[in-house]
């Protein structure tokens, strides 16, 4: 007698093995769903860290752009004599304007960079907390501050596009692009153009608050700010660069209005 073997297959032990198959995810690296995110950038350390560096870096060009600003109360020969040397520093090795026009785009990269990490930053904390707390926690990121950061931000964008076009190419200028720096100066916080002097005040103010926030943000994410008598001095410091720095950009063009550098 031959033996018959039966090739059919048991639809249940089918069913069996597919149930106990393991099952693809998501993490899997062959998933077409979910590309994983790669590189420093992708990350919200990277990104803080980009916010760190490029507002490092805008801090000093304020720092210079203030005291630069401060030779106007030492006469028109000393603030045109500065002017003219941005123009002309690293000549004749280098052409003139070479390390301006290298260093304004370096300050448009950190412009950019410094805004790209803000937002993203702000939306990948919105989409991992969509639902308000209940009750609002006391901290310094939900001071005035913190609140005007958004808006601040874009004070300061159109800011700086008037002040290129008043002082720098002298489109908006009462004494146009021909003037010497001093008389720009001069001609652009005169009393009947007391809006941009006010223009000029808001702006500073919103680069105070967004310079302390963003000072004491730092010292938070390094972890200084545990222990209560470091973080009151790390209070009183953050304010008090922010203080400054606004007092001097804003000396100038006060005292030009009320008439006390001519």
């Amino acid at each position: 007698m031959t033996a018959t073997v039966d090739h059919s297959v048991d639809s249940a032990s089918v069913d069996r093995g597919s149930a106990t198959a393991p099952v693809p995810t998501h993490n899997s690296p062959n998933s077409p769903r979910t590309p994983a995110r790669r590189g420093l950038l992708g990350t919200s350390a990277g990104r803080k860290a980009v916010m760190a560096v490029t507002g490092a870096v805008l801090v000093l060009f304020l720092i210079a752009h203030m005291l630069g600003n401060l030779k106007i109360f030492l006469g028109a020969d000393s603030f045109n004599h500065y002017a003219e040397w941005l123009r002309t520093v690293g000549s004749p090795a280098l052409p003139n304007r070479t390390v301006l026009t290298i260093t304004e785009i370096v300050l448009a990269v950190c412009v950019v960079l410094h805004m790209w990490a803000a937002v993203s930053l702000a939306r990948r904390a919105a989409k991992a907390r969509p639902v308000k707390y209940a009750a609002k926690r006391k901290s310094q990121a939900n001071g005035y501050a913190a609140r005007t950061m958004r808006w601040g931000g874009v004070i300061i964008v159109l800011f700086v596009v008037w002040h290129l076009l008043d002082m720098t190419f002298g489109t908006v200028n009462p004494e146009g692009g021909d003037a010497t720096p001093y008389a720009r100066m001069i001609a652009g916080f005169q009393p009947d153009r007391w809006w941009v002097a006010l223009f000029y005040l808001v702006a500073m103010v919103m680069v105070g608050l967004h310079l302390r926030h963003g000072m004491w943000s730092a010292f938070q994410s390094l972890g200084l700010t545990r222990r209560p008598q470091v973080r009151s001095t790390l209070q009183t410091t953050a304010v008090a660069v922010s203080a400054v720095l606004v007092i001097g950009f804003v000396a100038a063009p006060v005292c030009i209005l009320i008439g006390v550098v001519k």
